[in-house]
């Protein structure tokens, strides 16, 4: 095995080199019933992330022109609370929050296919602490989907 071999093999991560050691993981969602690519595989992060701004950007837009004056410090306390009320409002009983609807997602029950309204409201909580959105799985589930028991997935 020559320098740039080696160098390759450590910088893509332990997931390819398990693989090249002959691990199979599956695709994200084997595990999980989904399938590997369409409608109902798992939410790529790209997508995520773009969805996530996009409702983050109007509920600032919401703080900045309808509950205060102007921008200050309270202005994010504001969008944080408005970005919980759409997320356990849209989620538990749309299952999609704008952002979300707007890049081709959903948020699913685990086997159920609906969210329950508790779930809706466990999941955003975790989501606004934003830790446990940043721990994912080998699904690629944010460890605020896994307590809550969702999956994010293309539509």
């Amino acid at each position: 095995m020559d320098k740039r071999e080696a160098v390759g093999s450590w910088l893509s991560g332990p997931r390819a080199a398990a693989e090249e050691a002959g691990v199979d993981f599956g695709y994200r969602g084997e595990r999980l019933g989904l399938p590997e690519e369409g409608p109902g595989s798992i939410a790529r992060p790209g997508r995520r992330l773009g969805a996530l701004a996009v409702d983050w950007g109007l509920c600032l837009l919401i703080a900045y022109g309808l509950v205060t004056d102007g921008y200050d410090h309270s202005t994010g306390n504001w969008a944080l609370l408005i970005f919980l009320a759409l997320g356990v409002l849209t989620v538990g009983t749309l299952g999609f929050t704008p952002g979300k609807r707007l890049f081709g997602l959903r948020v699913v029950g685990e086997g159920t296919g609906r969210v329950h309204p508790g779930r809706a409201v466990l999941r955003t909580v975790l989501l606004c602490v934003a830790v446990p959105a940043l721990v994912w799985d080998r699904d690629g589930r944010g460890l605020h989907d896994r307590l809550a028991r969702t999956v994010e997935v293309r539509i």
